[in-house]
């Protein structure tokens, strides 16, 4: 499990990290990485600059029934949480997983997930 300070929990973040970050789209999820010292166009975030990274997921129903989401969500909890120190300072990460999620096997979706953030550069 993700400690608190580690998590996105509010909507506006979610927003800004879909809507202003990058994307990186793979068949099992898709990827969006913002990264405060990219957006200059808004100078609420300058404390996001120094926290830490963090990250948020977003399960849909067309991945399946609850017990399936769930897991799917656990599984990439899992994932995120082994990989967010890579990430820079300030990152706000959010994962969606796709239909495909539901019956990927652990390898797949790590697979995916490490593509995903090579493309979106969030390694440091």
């Amino acid at each position: 499990m993700l400690p608190a300070d580690r998590r996105v929990k509010r909507g506006d973040e979610f927003a800004r990290a879909i809507r202003g970050g990058r994307r990186a789209g793979r068949p099992t999820l898709v990827a969006h990485l913002w990264r405060a010292e990219l957006d200059v166009s808004d100078p609420s975030v300058a404390e996001a600059r120094t926290g830490p990274a963090r990250a948020g997921f977003v399960v849909s129903k067309a991945v399946g029934p609850a017990v399936t989401r769930n897991r799917v969500k656990r599984r990439l909890r899992h994932l995120v949480a082994e990989r967010l120190d890579r990430l820079p300072e300030g990152a706000v990460l959010v994962v969606r997983a796709l239909p495909a999620a539901a019956g990927a096997a652990g390898r797949e979706l790590a697979r995916d997930l490490d593509s995903a953030l090579g493309r979106l550069g969030g390694r440091r």
